[in-house]
């Protein structure tokens, strides 16, 4: 039973109440004050409010006070939903009605990672008013939690005046168009995000025709995710939007477009801004349905674009044309781009053999992903050798070649661009250079807030 009087979330039923009045963030650098104890204020606060202890949440704020005690200040408070190895009880919008009593003026919490958790609306109202009342969080992670439109919205209108926010993961919340319009508007005022994903939010082309006007304007933001938007027909109007922005914008480094249902025409559109784009260096155009003749305008690109540095090609349909006219170009043309993923590309051995190849002639490129194509012995004689010769380091690929009866094979390993982008491993910390390589191979300088990401997720309190 809630008795938090004002501050009480509204029920399911009913609408949520409108966002408070924001309090304008500042960080003037003075140290922090001391404050209680973490865990005891929170065993306080469920007591005054008969709110029930959840005991994940708990657990989490003993080690963070121990981290505090031990001098630590800049810690990312992790409460994520999906924990393998520590049993969860997940996060409910009534929960993080606490999270955010105790939060809202704590100077050594600088991020919050809350995904995969059962906030809803209730808990994006809080979350609206923690992006409010707190002037130190820099990074939150929402990922995965039920809120909607009316949500979203709150986020998004609470974010005009916040000027602390560095990096915002709204990815898996069906905010909509309508949360993704608020979204877009914010842009135009907000002057301190600098990463944004909205992957799998269920937005609509409007939204993401908004999202590429805005950004022809907005000078902070180096990375963003649209991934799976809700497209009908098969125009590819959200890929000309966008190509229109990258031949505009001079300040984006990181671009996710799965899901856009990319095709020939489409990969051209986006080739031709490349031709201008003299800033981005991170390029996801995964999961969609380019074939080889798209791999023509690519590496065409690649022979002149000096800035790309990794390219995410997973899950199209290439073939052996197509990883063909790229290894001609990386073998004898480009000397930037680093990393190169064609998993599940219907590639035979003759591409994957011509990819290797192009290797061993260019020093730069590092890290290919080859799983999921159609290997022969070529392909696995050829893969193994680069790794035995340490040409390309076991890190850099997610194979691992093997030998039985004296013949070489190919096995899958947990390495990839964004490979724990979603879920964590079973073992091990939730984010490694190998496994998401796409985040930590883009100059940290140039999107701070993607290297901030797997710093907060490696270090601090990933269960």
């Amino acid at each position: 039973m809630w008795t938090g009087g004002e501050e009480a979330p509204w029920t399911e039923s009913q609408s949520p109440p409108p966002a408070p009045a924001a309090t304008p963030a500042s960080a003037d650098g003075r140290a922090p004050e001391p404050f209680d104890s973490l865990q005891e204020h929170y065993n306080n606060l469920c007591m005054e409010k008969s709110q029930k202890i959840n005991p994940f949440i708990l657990h989490i704020l003993q080690e963070v006070d121990e981290e505090i005690k031990n001098g630590l200040e800049r810690i990312t408070l992790n409460i994520a939903g999906n924990s393998r190895l520590t049993p969860v009880e997940r996060v409910t919008g009534e929960d993080f009605w606490i999270l955010y009593r105790i939060l809202k003026k704590n100077p050594y919490i600088t991020g919050l990672d809350v995904r995969y958790n059962l906030l809803s609306d209730v808990g994006a109202y809080y979350a609206a008013r923690l992006l409010q009342k707190q002037p130190y969080l820099i990074y939150l992670n929402l990922m995965f939690n039920d809120i909607g439109p009316e949500g979203g919205e709150l986020i998004a209108k609470a974010l005009h005046k916040n000027k602390i926010l560095k990096h915002l993961k709204m990815t898996g919340n069906k905010i909509e168009n309508k949360g993704g319009m608020c979204f877009a508007a914010m842009l135009q005022i907000n002057s301190s995000l600098e990463k944004l994903d909205l992957g799998d939010c269920d937005l609509g082309m409007q939204s993401v025709i908004a999202f590429a006007t805005v950004l022809t304007q907005n000078q902070t933001i180096k990375g963003i995710n649209l991934n799976r938007p809700l497209l009908y027909g098969e125009q590819e109007e959200s890929t000309v939007h966008l190509g229109h922005m990258l031949k505009e914008n001079h300040c984006l480094v990181e671009l996710h477009m799965c899901k856009h249902q990319i095709k020939t025409d489409g990969i051209r559109q986006l080739c031709d801004a490349l031709y201008l784009n003299r800033s981005l260096r991170y390029l996801d155009v995964s999961c969609n349905k380019i074939t080889h003749d798209g791999m023509v305008y690519l590496a065409d690109v690649l022979k002149s674009n000096t800035t790309l540095e990794v390219i995410d090609l997973s899950f199209n349909r290439i073939e052996n044309a197509g990883a063909n006219y790229l290894s001609e170009t990386l073998a004898s043309h480009n000397r930037s781009l680093k990393a190169l993923s064609v998993v599940s590309n219907n590639i035979e051995g003759e591409g994957l053999v011509a990819l290797s190849q192009s290797m061993k002639t260019n020093p730069t490129f590092s890290n290919i992903y080859i799983w999921g194509n159609k290997f022969d012995e070529a392909t696995c004689v050829a893969y193994s050798d680069l790794i035995q010769t340490g040409r390309l380091k076991p890190d850099n690929t997610d194979v691992e070649p093997f030998v039985v009866d004296g013949r070489v094979y190919l096995a899958e390993v947990s390495n990839g661009l964004k490979k724990h982008y979603y879920w964590t491993p079973t073992y091990g910390g939730a984010c490694s250079d190998s496994s998401n390589a796409g985040f930590t191979l883009v100059p940290k300088d140039l999107i701070s807030s993607s290297a901030l990401l797997c710093l907060y997720d490696v270090v601090h309190f990933v269960l």
